[in-house]
């Protein structure tokens, strides 16, 4: 039999419920109902959905009705979609997160009554857990006597490990919605500032489309940089924000002018 090594999971002077003892202590001091922290990725994601939203589909709106030759229609129309879409993107966070939280509540109270009426399987279910990290079920054995005996710390557990579920902020389902609103209001009222201080339309056209353009390049850098650190990521991501773009201002102008000459 090959002697114990520093890195063995079992030391024959130092017990398993010792080498556990201070994971042990915090399950019993550390409370199941902590709010979870709000994520800067959470923010960002926001963040980063309504901005280019925001940008994307006021600009090709506002393109659009550019074609028709009146800076009072791409005003009254871009506001009007602006603001609706800004209060649309917004709710549509808000529930989201709201979901996503009434869902994790939902799969924890399922795991409490399993908890209640198969503690055994749900025990089974520790070992399987740790087992899929080659940890030995002796060194486990004490760490699942000791959570099994709160029941809350169990279905948490349970829905930590087994689902793979992260506790939602209660909080985090307005500060959603308030910032993906924003966010879709900012990226969208730039394409339509050239319009509010230019008369011609096809003045102020012209240089939403080049404002819009490089806003569109740096964005789309800057969100693939921060998410991945690569230039060539950032790069990339402000080719594909500038193409979508563009896309989308083309097919508006294209279709809204083609409609105006057949009527």
């Amino acid at each position: 039999m090959p002697a114990h090594t520093e890195s063995s999971p079992l030391l024959p002077a130092e017990p398993a419920i010792e080498r556990y003892s201070p994971l042990l202590s915090e399950l019993k001091e550390s409370p199941v109902d902590e709010p979870a922290r709000i994520e800067t990725t959470d923010i960002l994601r926001d963040v980063i959905i309504g901005f280019s939203d925001g940008l994307t589909v006021p600009f090709a709106l506002t393109a659009g009705l550019s074609s028709l030759g009146s800076t009072k229609i791409v005003i009254m129309g871009g506001l009007a979609e602006l603001f609706s879409g800004a209060i649309s993107m917004g709710l549509g966070a808000y529930l989201a997160a709201v979901t996503e939280r009434d869902h994790y509540n939902a799969e924890e109270q399922r795991e409490r009554n399993q908890v209640d009426a198969m503690p055994e399987a749900q025990r089974a279910q520790i070992f399987c857990i740790m087992d899929k990290y080659h940890v030995p079920r002796a060194a486990v054995a004490p760490l699942v006597d000791e959570l099994c005996k709160n029941r809350e710390h169990w279905a948490r557990f349970m829905v930590d490990f087994s689902l793979r579920l992260d506790r939602p902020n209660i909080h985090y389902a307005w500060i959603s919605g308030l910032t993906m609103g924003l966010s879709y209001f900012i990226g969208g009222i730039v394409p339509m500032i050239p319009y509010f201080i230019m008369a011609k339309v096809g003045d102020a056209f012209l240089v939403s489309i080049a404002v819009t353009a490089v806003i569109l390049v740096v964005f789309g850098y800057v969100k693939n940089y921060v998410a991945i650190r690569n230039h060539r990521a950032g790069v990339w991501g402000a080719i594909q924000t500038l193409i979508i773009g563009v896309l989308a201002a083309g097919t508006s102008y294209t279709i809204v002018k083609m409609l105006d000459a057949h009527n």
